[in-house]
């Protein structure tokens, strides 16, 4: 007989999640999805970093989930199941960006340390570690071909770098608060706190043109599978949609009530994801702008967005410490919830319970 798992509450014992024999680190709250016992209980109390989760990124192979952190850390998560598969700790402060190359076996990760680290994938090794930046490291992007490396940070330099050996190449003068290479690899975008966008030539650096729309901080850029469209989004609370090359202003997409921390684009060119203050995810048609649906389910400010390669999958990430999978196009919550159970004072509670023949936890409220 299969053991019974389902969601319910009884009294102080909170939601009953799932079972030991799954790895450790799963998605305990899936277990009832992944055995076909019932319906999978909310993510309560589960958590995947120890503090903020500021940025996430598929493999190109859509076999890992990668996430950034306050907490200092990077961690690695198998899919579809979000089985937790490394904890990569070689930084001293905040992770505030990470990337992936195209091969999936190279990721870089800038932090509030002043340095980027290369790691190998899928193992987690510390590769190389770049110096050059005399201020935080705020964001990262990789060439489509996986030879150019390009760095934001608030020492107002962007800094060109070759891989895999890590040699700098370039220091452009600009913040790059947000960065985001074109699909053909020779448009690098910045975002900056100046309320500007500045498109640079690559792999020369030449800045080609000064985009001005928004009124705040340019937290967020991202360029269309085509190259054709520039998404960007500010503290101003807007999207503003760009044609490229040209950086004409197309469209200004209004809804959220916070800043537009992160926006990322489906492979196939026709929905926006914005992630946002106001604890939302809004799903955009495009190009049209739309408003399609606005997904709810973080208890923090939605720091960061990422889309799978097939396009199937939404990932969020959150103040709240949280990670939360959606499915795409509908946005429906998935029932795998990605948990560290190190970095979970509540699942660090976990008390065991026994019915119908198998281990069951219960998260204490």
């Amino acid at each position: 007989m299969k053991p019974e798992i389902y969601a319910s509450r009884k009294g102080r014992s909170g939601w009953k999640l799932g079972r030991r024999d799954l790895a450790g680190a799963a998605a305990v709250c899936s277990a009832a999805a992944i055995l076909g016992c019932g319906p999978a209980p909310p993510c309560h109390g589960v958590v995947a970093h120890s503090d903020r989760v500021e940025s996430l990124v598929f493999s190109k192979d859509g076999k890992l989930l990668a996430s950034g952190s306050w907490d200092k850390t990077v961690k690695l998560w198998s899919l579809p199941n979000g089985v937790l598969l490394n904890t990569l700790k070689r930084h001293s402060a905040v992770v505030q960006s990470i990337a992936i190359g195209p091969d999936s076996r190279l990721l870089a990760s800038g932090s509030d340390d002043k340095t980027i680290n290369l790691w190998s994938l899928p193992d987690g090794a510390l590769l190389k570690t770049l110096v050059g930046h005399s201020g935080w490291v705020w964001s990262l992007a990789i060439s489509p071909d996986g030879r150019l490396l390009a760095s934001g940070s608030e020492d107002r330099t962007i800094r060109l770098w070759s891989l895999p050996d890590g040699t700098l190449l370039n220091t452009l003068a600009g913040e790059g608060l947000s960065l985001a290479i074109s699909p053909d690899g020779r448009l690098l975008v910045s975002g900056s706190s100046d309320t500007t966008i500045k498109l640079w030539s690559l792999p020369d650096g030449a800045l080609v043109k000064t985009l001005a729309g928004h009124s705040g901080w340019v937290r967020s850029a991202t360029v269309s599978p085509d190259g054709r469209l520039l998404a960007s989004g500010g503290d101003d609370e807007t999207i503003n949609l760009w044609s490229l090359p040209d950086g004409l202003l197309l469209k200004t997409l209004r809804g959220h009530s916070g800043w537009v921390d992160s926006v990322a684009i489906r492979p196939d060119g026709r929905l926006l994801l914005s992630g946002s203050d106001d604890g939302t995810v809004k799903l955009w048609s495009l190009p049209d702008g739309a408003l399609l649906k606005t997904l709810k389910g973080h208890s923090g400010q939605v720091w960061s967005v990422a889309i799978s390669p097939d396009g199937r999958l939404l990932a969020s990430g959150s103040s709240g410490r949280t990670i939360m999978l959606w499915s795409l196009p509908d946005g429906q919550p998935l029932p795998t919830c990605l948990m560290d159970v190190n970095a979970s004072t509540t699942a660090a509670k976990l008390i065991q319970h026994t019915c119908g023949g198998g281990s069951h936890y219960w998260y204490p409220n």
